[in-house]
């Protein structure tokens, strides 16, 4: 057997199996929205895209803004920021930066402990054959 193909392996797998939560939030199905008409109704029109709340089923001539045609009578969603920044500055201020993460982050972070781990094998194997000890 041969002691550096398992740990290998072990690290592939580990790193396939930690990008596939990071490519399932991109995929392109996942929106708030079914359709324009459950957009305008929550106040959303007009959606560029890049925007959280843009998918390409929304923007039918693709032209790179969902839900271009609101209709009569339509309102706008309420801008809830100036709410948000009152908000803040009575928060505590803090120096922590915020770090971005996401659902995927555990397991992007076991995924690279378990590499680490497995490299950490693959080194404490090498070294034992080299020195001819017995485990």
């Amino acid at each position: 057997m041969n002691l550096f193909r398992t740990p290998a392996a072990l690290a592939v797998a580990t790193l396939a199996l930690a990008a596939l939560p990071a490519t399932a939030v991109a995929h392109d199905g996942d929106h708030p929205f079914k359709n324009c008409t459950e957009a305008y109704a929550n106040g959303y029109a007009n959606i560029q895209k890049g925007d959280e709340h843009y998918g390409s089923h929304l923007d039918r001539d693709a032209d790179g803004i969902g839900c271009d045609q609101p209709p009569a009578g339509f309102e706008p969603a309420k801008d809830t920021a100036a709410d948000d920044t009152a908000a803040d500055d009575t928060a505590e201020e803090t120096d922590l930066a915020a770090t971005g993460g996401n659902g995927a982050t555990p397991f992007l972070a076991a995924g690279g402990a378990t590499v680490i781990l497995a490299g950490g094998g693959v080194l404490l194997a090498a070294r034992r054959r080299r020195t001819g000890v017995q485990g």
